[in-house]
């Protein structure tokens, strides 16, 4: 099961999944948390400066500026303006003519602090010293009171002792809380600091709610992945599986196997791929199965009539001598024969195999076709056939191999001559062509032609167009009958060249055999 490709696609889509919302939570939940512990900063920036201006007349508080706030302080800020309300008793405020270098917040010692207000805010004021002047938590616990303590060593309170503002979450094991400690200044003189804690419960309880909808969330996310995740790996897998178990059938030898296609998209692809595939390899595998029987029907043919002749010799025949030279003469004939088709067959498993050797060089082709047609000319004359040149000027030299290509006109000239009637002669024509920097080459002759329906399979292996016609037409077709490799032979040799060859021609008119090769 850990093999599984469905459930590699199942566990990686999940895992997908998990790390996206465990990113985005994350990032989401840090931020909001981040953003709550900035508004209830202001928010108790807020309220200093309220309580400033209730307890210390005059004086300036050092702190973050007000456009800065975000929206949530400046409504958490509305609320505590409207929500604070600062009772005092026994306050004495300080006359007009106290200076500021006199001023101090003495008369704040024997002054109670009392706070009506929905916000769980505890407020102390220190003189210039640090010393608890006035603490809200008195009202409500005395125990918890710190009036009267030195708080100079407070990492916050030294900080605005050197009139500086600052700010802290502390993490407080029983519960964590918001602390701001801002310093009051008058004609920019420090007098005192306003210190203001408030707990963070709401925020951690809105934090929390959240904690546990991104945990709900992430777990229908989840299920409902899981789900569409095993349905997309089984719309995957299925025809993966059907095409593996096609492929092992295929490698069986099976090589009628088809797998359905029932989409366009990628593994729909795949199908039509696999069943081409199939198809190209039923189809090798018939020509292969047709290919060894054309050999050994090719192979046998001659060695019969070899074995046949020996036999008759040694039966006695040797002893008659005409009978003993026109035998030698078919065992020469016939072996010459094989010859020739064991070097055909040799040349077209090194073109299969792509490792036939070319010795390229320039190639006179005017000079190579007369050599060739002095070659043939007695098997034409034998049918009373012309074997005519025509070359036209400027013909330029081709980049060849000379033996190669002595062997495609051969195979050429030899069809043409099989082919031609009795009296006939058989035109080769040599021309540039400027289009393609080639040189172009036709053997045409006025023969029987090759009907149309036989005309795409000239160049197939042993395929011969008249093989239902050999019987009825050997008067001009000659009494030799070809192996069916000439074209199957020339085509790919022309084509390592890197020309072409191609056939035309019409039944009972004639046939015109061209090929091109690169120009030097």
């Amino acid at each position: 099961m850990r093999r599984s490709l469905r459930l590699k696609l199942v566990l990686s889509q999940l895992g997908l999944i998990v790390l996206a919302m465990g990113l985005a939570g994350l990032l989401l939940l840090t931020s909001l948390e981040r953003y709550f512990l900035e508004a209830t900063e202001e928010s108790l920036v807020a309220q200093a400066r309220i309580t400033a201006q209730t307890l210390i007349p005059g004086a300036m508080m050092a702190g973050p500026p007000v456009e800065t706030q975000s929206p949530l302080a400046n409504t958490l800020q509305q609320r505590s303006a409207s929500n604070l309300a600062l009772q005092t008793d026994n306050l004495a405020l300080p006359g007009d003519a106290v200076t500021p270098s006199d001023f101090d917040l003495s008369y704040l010692a024997d002054t109670s602090l009392q706070l009506g207000t929905q916000l769980e805010t505890r407020i102390r004021v220190l003189d210039a010293a640090g010393i608890v002047l006035v603490d809200s938590a008195t009202s409500l616990d005395a125990a918890e009171s710190t009036q009267g303590l030195d708080l100079q060593n407070d990492p916050l309170v030294m900080q605005a002792l050197q009139g500086e503002y600052a700010s802290q979450a502390i993490e407080d094991r029983w519960e964590p809380t918001m602390a701001v400690a801002m310093p009051a200044m008058v004609d920019g003189e420090l007098v005192g600091v306003v210190y203001l804690t408030q707990p963070l419960r709401d925020v951690d309880a809105v934090l929390g709610d959240l904690r546990g909808r991104w945990a709900w969330s992430t777990a229908i996310a989840l299920v409902l992945s899981g789900i569409v995740g095993l349905l997309l790996a089984r719309a995957i897998t299925r025809p993966l599986l059907r095409l593996t178990t096609a492929a092992g059938a295929v490698a069986q030898g099976h090589f009628d196997e088809q797998v359905p296609v029932r989409s366009s998209d990628e593994l729909g692809r795949l199908s039509r791929a696999f069943n081409d595939m199939v198809s190209r390899l039923r189809a090798a595998r018939l020509m292969q199965t047709t290919f060894v029987a054309n050999v050994s029907h090719e192979l046998r043919t001659p060695l019969t009539a070899i074995k046949g002749m020996v036999e008759t010799l040694r039966d006695g025949a040797v002893d008659d001598v005409l009978v003993r030279d026109r035998f030698l003469e078919t065992v020469e004939t016939e072996t010459d024969r094989l010859i020739r088709l064991v070097n055909d067959l040799l040349v077209l498993t090194r073109t299969d195999a792509e490792a036939l050797n070319l010795n390229r060089e320039p190639l006179d082709l005017a000079e190579l076709a007369r050599v060739t047609i002095a070659q043939l000319t007695p098997q034409a004359e034998a049918k009373e056939l012309a074997l005519q040149l025509e070359v036209a000027p400027a013909v330029p030299l081709a980049w060849a191999d000379r033996d190669r290509i002595a062997q495609v006109l051969v195979n050429l000239l030899d069809n043409a001559i099989k082919y031609s009637h009795q009296g006939n002669a058989v035109m080769v024509s040599i021309a540039p062509d400027a289009a393609e920097r080639s040189v172009l080459v036709r053997v045409t002759d006025h023969g029987i032609g090759i009907p149309a329906e036989d005309l795409p399979h000239i160049g197939q292996r042993f395929y011969r167009a008249d093989k239902a016609r050999t019987r009825t037409r050997t008067h001009d077709r000659g009494a030799q009958s070809g192996s069916g490799l000439g074209l199957s032979i020339a085509a790919p040799l022309i084509e390592a060249h890197g020309g072409r060859l191609w056939v035309e021609s019409e039944e009972g008119v004639g046939t015109t055999a061209s090929f091109t090769l690169p120009a030097e």
